[in-house]
């Protein structure tokens, strides 16, 4: 063989072991970005949910003749988070309001009060443990986020509102072998200031507070422990939230009293406990028992206590039903203000899914300071996969009593409720939902010690229509 040819063999043989490794290296790199792209993951999606609502009634009660209002809301969400190693964010965008609050030839809302645009969530999560860790989960996580535990009574998302509830704080989690342990604690402040920590929490540029006792609370601090056993899940729950104290100055001619914010906090505890458990394959019992002590948003000594129990009963494959009751503390309306406050306020859970669709009860409108008895009985019927009917009869008492306003007693039954809703999943994306309630409130129930409506509409009646579409962008088809 000559030197020439021996030669270009040898060259040949150089570049294509150059290009061998070039291969290699090159299908290397992408083996490790393909690696990394699954262990990253973006996700986008978004909700288009607009309710059409009839109220006469809802909330409160109408006086007789009253017109029946008649309106359309829309929530608009654009959510997108992204996974990668040790972390995770979350950004979720929304617009709540109403069809026609705006001029349609105009390219700003009308008026400052009407613009719903808003930041529901952003957070981001760290874990701190990596992937080879024996823990299960161990991270932290700050920012807006939702908060919601068992089966939100107390804590919730409230997902029926329009424009839902989330809280600014930050989550220290932990859960490995059934055993979950979240700690908590948010600190709000009005603005950027240079002195003091004074919290107004019922300010006049945003509503006050979201739990329908006119404050939001300056801080809070919550530890939840759950655990999976063999006969069901058991949770208990500490939760302190902090009120900015306050005082009332009174001047002028005529006497006006305005409320004046100091430095220093009134702090409320909530402890409870939680279950869940299945006796039978076919009996479910849900429960619950929370105690309020120390004091309320006004500094005044606070007693109070919750219970609950909900049972389930399935029959066959499609229906399932079932009693339960809730007992809610309140005070003693025939005897003069005392120095202690024994009134239980759920929180920031979610009061429509417990109290009724018409939403009489720890909501935005008041009800006086008797508390609450609520029977009820559920049914719910799957009449197909995607299609289900759900009826409930709730009856609502006192459960303290009553005044009359003359040194007498009011009796205690405020009314019986009846809810009836469907839902239907289109789509996967695509769910309608329709729901009609009517109550046959008492004259309790319209009394100034409850409702203090005058000339009611004892009939009171609510309908909605919904359609609910969550597209996620990134899907494939």
């Amino acid at each position: 063989m000559s030197k020439l040819t021996t030669l270009t063999i040898t060259q040949t043989g150089s570049v294509f072991k150059s290009k061998i490794t070039k291969c290699v290296v090159l299908g290397f790199a992408i083996t490790l970005l393909g690696n990394y792209e699954a262990k990253a993951q973006f996700t986008f999606t978004g909700q288009l949910r607009d309710r059409v609502e009839m109220r006469a009634g809802q909330g409160t009660l109408q006086q007789e003749g009253d017109k029946a209002a008649l309106f359309t809301t829309q929530r608009t969400r654009l959510s997108a988070g992204y996974s990668g190693y040790r972390f995770k964010v979350f950004t979720s965008l929304q617009d709540v309001r109403v069809w026609g609050q705006d001029a349609s030839s105009i390219n700003r809302t009308t008026t400052e009060a009407n613009n719903g645009i808003l930041l529901h969530e952003a957070w981001a999560e760290i874990s701190l443990v990596d992937s080879l860790s024996t823990i299960q989960n161990l991270s932290v996580k700050a920012g807006r986020q939702e908060i919601s535990y068992d089966d939100q009574k107390v804590l919730g998302g409230l997902d029926w509102l329009q424009q839902g509830r989330r809280h600014d704080a930050i989550i220290f989690k932990y859960a490995n072998k059934g055993w979950i342990v979240d700690v908590g604690a948010a600190f709000n402040q009005n603005k950027e200031n240079n002195t003091g920590t004074i919290y107004n929490g019922t300010n006049p540029a945003y509503g006050a507070g979201t739990n329908g006792i006119g404050t939001l609370y300056k801080s809070f601090q919550y530890g939840y422990v759950a655990k999976k056993f063999f006969f069901g899940d058991l949770s208990f729950l500490f939760f302190k939230d902090d009120f900015n104290k306050y005082t009332t100055v009174t001047s002028g001619t005529p006497a006006i009293t305005t409320k004046v914010n100091l430095e220093g906090t009134w702090n409320r505890n909530t402890t409870g406990i939680y279950f869940n458990t299945n006796p039978t394959r076919t009996l479910n019992l849900t429960g619950s028992f929370y105690h309020q002590s120390s004091h309320n948003k006004d500094g005044k000594a606070l007693n109070a206590n919750m219970a609950s129990i909900t049972s389930t009963l399935q029959i066959g494959r499609k229906l399932f039903i079932g009693p339960g009751v809730d007992y809610l503390s309140g005070d003693d309306g025939t005897k003069a203000a005392t120095s202690e406050d024994n009134r239980f306020d759920p929180l920031y859970g979610t009061p429509h899914k417990f109290w009724g669709s018409m939403d009489y009860f720890y909501a935005a409108n008041g009800f006086g300071k008797q508390g609450l008895l609520n029977y009820f009985f559920k049914i719910k019927y799957n009449a197909k996969d995607n299609l289900s009917f759900f009826l409930d009869v709730h009856g609502f008492e006192s459960a303290n009593k009553l005044s009359n306003g003359a040194g007498g007693e009011l009796d205690s039954y405020l009314g019986t409720e009846l809810d009836l809703t469907a839902r239907y999943n289109l789509t996967k994306i695509i769910n309608i939902e329709a729901g009609y309630s009517i109550m046959k409130a008492t004259n309790s129930m319209a009394s100034a010690a409850v409702k203090n409506v005058a000339n009611a509409d004892l009939t009171p009646q609510f309908a909605y229509v919904m359609l609910n579409i969550k597209p996620n962008f990134l899907a494939k088809k």
